[in-house]
């Protein structure tokens, strides 16, 4: 990865890694299938993983403390699994006004503040993921698909 990626990641707003991500995208010539998936896709991961660095309650998908979001968390949230997880999690901490389901110290997790879901709920919704019932499964070409994404994205940064 490029130093630029994690200083990126490290500190700037969505917008910028969005915009960065898309000169990439423009640069490299990527074809219009992955253009329309890549950034869609990094905003829905980021709309979460953004607040929760700024609340310095990062974590990864096996619920361990973060210290600073980096290329190698996102690509782990980049698991269309683990983006499930991600989603119930807050949708959990939202309504207990908790972070929940990590291992962080519980008075950093009394500290949370609610974070939108929309655009990540919006997101998975259109892949067919059931946003009330976390045990139902989603087809297996959308993970397929999701996974190719990834690989778009770590080509990128």
């Amino acid at each position: 990865m490029k130093q630029e990626s994690y200083d990126l990641f490290k500190s700037a707003e969505i917008k910028t890694i969005l915009e960065v991500l898309e000169t990439e995208l423009n640069t490299r010539s990527e074809s219009p299938f992955w253009r329309d998936k890549v950034i869609p896709f990094s905003e829905a991961i980021l709309s979460v993983l953004i607040p929760l660095r700024d609340a310095n309650m990062l974590f990864t998908p096996e619920g361990l403390s973060a210290e600073t979001l980096t290329p190698e968390l996102f690509f782990a949230w980049s698991d269309f699994v683990s983006l499930k997880s991600l989603a119930f999690t807050i949708q959990k901490s939202n309504d207990a006004n908790e972070l929940l389901r990590t291992n962080l110290d519980k008075s950093t997790c009394r500290n949370y503040k609610s974070i939108d879901l929309k655009r990540l709920g919006d997101y998975l919704a259109r892949y067919s993921v059931n946003l009330e019932d976390e045990s139902l499964d989603f087809p297996i070409s959308n993970y397929n698909l999701h996974q190719g994404v990834s690989n778009v994205i770590k080509s990128l940064l």
